[in-house]
């Protein structure tokens, strides 16, 4: 069945503009966009057709893309992330990424490049496959499953040597937290087992803070404080996990499994080790200790190397003048002409305030349309562009029919992102007039059933 969607005001990623009076033909059996038809007026040329959908008044933008979530996380204001890793239950956590899946997917949210399940194995790949067999609603999810570390330089951290992984004499006690790889041969593989288990894009710890067994955090109580921690450098300071052919041999076989390379570095330099071995993305960036930051921009730009700053984190965990720091950085990288991809690693901050990524980037001098486009087509692109298997966050005929409209414009608003009044993902209406829809299928008998979901 074919349908028009109707709208007045319709952004465009691609021309980087708001297209006024078009309409959107939809197949509803495909899921996908057929054609973009411009109408002479803000009046339809006659009366509505049925299936026909009015989005005239609004402000239509492609499904948002949010290209660094952690689903199986939640806020770490109510629980810190290495204690839901290690206290909560699988089925808890499952259940949580269910309902974080939905909240997303009501945020306007229609694809996740989900980055790590956080020592849940590759319960990401189970969940993908849930919401894609029509089970549960959610974003389109690509994963990384595990994400891809050296040994010891991801995992779960405890002065309790018997509950630490590893022990020749016990079962290990504590969640693995990541596929611990070293050595040429030894990250090959390790790609090989992500690929082999599902994943859609391969996570890499390119630095992590691995020396926090050198000089343990304080914990309260008596004899509970380091009394003389040192004072020349920081306590437990990020390190590089992979050397650069380390780092070449993971982009190499990644490339050879056709998926994207997404590098978690906390350090510039380690950043620069990183898209000069070829990723993809860059996530984060917070320091640059070394100074290196404008070589770093330069080969970025140079390279076309993409940028997930996740600056609502930093707004989370830094002071000030940090944060601070981080905006300024990423507006020189867009004025540098780096591509910046918008992913907050949701999951840090609660699923559903998604949004307040793209309000970073503005609040730091990115305009409105540019970010617009980090959060739709730029989005794809992190995901991999062509090699994910879809096309989405444009209009072009044959890309998912994914549409979000807004009730104010995010132009004169800056908080427009917040106010979703509709969302159509792969041609389904999930919320209409700010209500959810078809959340909940209602069973009955099995002759009531013939022809409906059985879901």
């Amino acid at each position: 069945m074919i349908f028009s969607v109707h709208t007045s005001l319709l952004f465009d990623p691609k021309r980087k503009a708001f297209l006024e009076n078009v309409s959107v033909e939809v197949n509803s059996q495909t899921g996908a966009i057929v054609r973009l038809n411009p109408r002479r007026s803000p009046e339809l040329d006659g009366p509505l057709r049925a299936g026909d959908i009015d989005l005239r008044g609004k402000v239509v933008l492609p499904g948002l893309v949010d290209a660094h979530t952690h689903v199986f996380l939640h806020s770490d204001r109510e629980r810190f992330h290495s204690h839901q890793m290690r206290d909560e239950s699988h089925v808890e956590r499952i259940v949580r990424a269910t309902n974080h899946a939905r909240a997303a997917l009501l945020a306007g949210y229609t694809t996740y490049r989900d980055l790590g399940t956080e020592a849940l194995g590759c319960a990401d790949a189970s969940l993908r496959d849930c919401i894609n067999r029509g089970l549960t609603p959610g974003p389109r999810l690509f994963v990384a499953t595990e994400a891809l570390a050296s040994t010891g330089g991801y995992e779960m951290r405890s002065e309790n040597r018997l509950a630490r992984a590893g022990s020749p004499a016990l079962n290990p006690t504590l969640p693995r937290a990541s596929d611990a790889a070293d050595g040429v041969d030894g990250v090959t593989a390790a790609v090989r087992r992500r690929v082999a288990d599902g994943a859609d894009v391969i996570k890499i710890y390119a630095d992590y803070r691995r020396r926090a067994m050198r000089f343990p955090a304080d914990v309260p109580g008596p004899g509970g404080t380091m009394l003389f921690p040192p004072d020349r450098r920081p306590r437990n300071q990020v390190t590089p996990l992979f050397s650069p052919a380390e780092l070449e041999a993971i982009v190499a076989e990644a490339k050879r499994a056709d998926l994207p390379v997404a590098a978690h570095a906390g350090e510039a330099s380690t950043a620069l080790m990183a898209v000069r071995a070829g990723v993809t993305t860059v996530e984060h960036i917070f320091e640059d200790s070394a100074g290196v930051m404008e070589d770093l921009l330069d080969e970025m730009a140079r390279r076309e190397t993409i940028w997930v700053p996740t600056l609502a984190t930093a707004e989370e965990y830094f002071d000030e003048e940090k944060y601070a720091r981080c905006k300024a950085a990423v507006k020189a990288a867009f004025d540098r002409g780096v591509r910046i991809a918008a992913g907050g690693d949701t999951g840090v901050f609660n699923h559903g305030g998604n949004a307040r990524e793209v309000e970073i980037l503005i609040e730091a001098g990115i305009p409105v349309i540019d970010a617009l486009v980090s959060a739709t087509s730029l989005g794809w692109m992190a995901c991999g562009g062509d090699a994910c298997g879809y096309r989405f966050g444009w209009w072009d005929d044959g890309n998912r029919a994914d549409m979000v409209a807004l009730d104010t414009d995010p132009r004169t608003d800056p908080k427009a992102l917040r106010k979703v009044n509709f969302v159509m993902k792969d041609g389904r209406v999930w919320k209409c007039n700010g209500q959810p829809v078809g959340m909940v299928h209602v069973g009955g008998w099995p002759e009531e059933m013939d022809g409906a979901s059985k879901v």
